[in-house]
């Protein structure tokens, strides 16, 4: 098979894919919101997250002089808002305001939650680090909520209306489908066996079945 060669700035677009996150802020009386997808888990003890912005991005001092932001994770109602959140900026106008979306106080933070969203995360700023063209916030999680038909340890994927928005790249976005569950087997000499699919399951109980009444009507079982 002919594999194609690609850029190696499509290295950033290979890792689109996860869920996008609308990253609220405030400064002083003035509120904006950025998509964004370079955002990654740093730490457990304590939790840290972090949020790379360009310098360019208007969010990037608001972030920087309030040393707080919020990360809120749409799902697919807030698609277009999304990919406007995206393409305009909040140097020119309030686009919390002109897209009309409810927002709620955050709990720990003075910055705006956006209500239609499924999942919540309020952050102080941790540390800071220029990565590249990118500032890289370290965020400290001081508080963290969810709908209870999004999330309950892991994204429940249940009823469309709450699975995450995925970004893939430009102007298309996803939403996750059927969860599916990993069985891991080993062998007896520990070997890593892997788990049939029920299709294969149900070929290989047919056959065995069959392979029964052969050793049967062959007096060898």
């Amino acid at each position: 098979m002919e594999r194609r060669t690609l850029d190696p700035t499509d290295a950033l677009r290979l890792l689109n894919g996860g869920p996008v996150v609308l990253v609220t802020t405030r400064w002083r009386t003035q509120s904006d919101v950025m998509p964004a997808i370079y955002y990654t888990q740093l730490s457990r003890t304590p939790p840290l997250i972090g949020v790379a912005v360009h310098p360019g991005r208007h969010t990037h001092d608001m972030i920087k002089f309030s040393e707080q932001f919020a990360l809120n994770f749409p799902a697919r109602d807030l698609m277009n808002h999304t990919q406007y959140f995206g393409a305009v900026s909040g140097d020119n106008v309030g686009k919390l305001e002109l897209s009309k979306l409810a927002t709620f106080s955050a709990a720990k933070i003075d910055v705006p939650l956006i209500e239609p969203c499924i999942a919540w995360i309020e952050c102080s700023v941790h540390d800071t680090h220029r990565i590249g063209d990118h500032t890289l916030f370290v965020g400290r999680v001081l508080a963290v909520q969810a709908e209870p038909e999004a999330f309950d340890e892991r994204w429940l994927l249940d009823d469309p209306q709450y699975r995450p928005l995925h970004y893939l790249g430009t102007d298309r976005y996803a939403v996750l489908g059927k969860p599916m569950q990993a069985e891991l087997r080993t062998t007896d000499d520990g070997a890593i066996e892997l788990a049939e699919s029920p299709e294969e399951r149900e070929k290989r109980e047919e056959a065995e079945a069959l392979e029964r009444e052969r050793l049967k009507r062959e007096g060898l079982e």
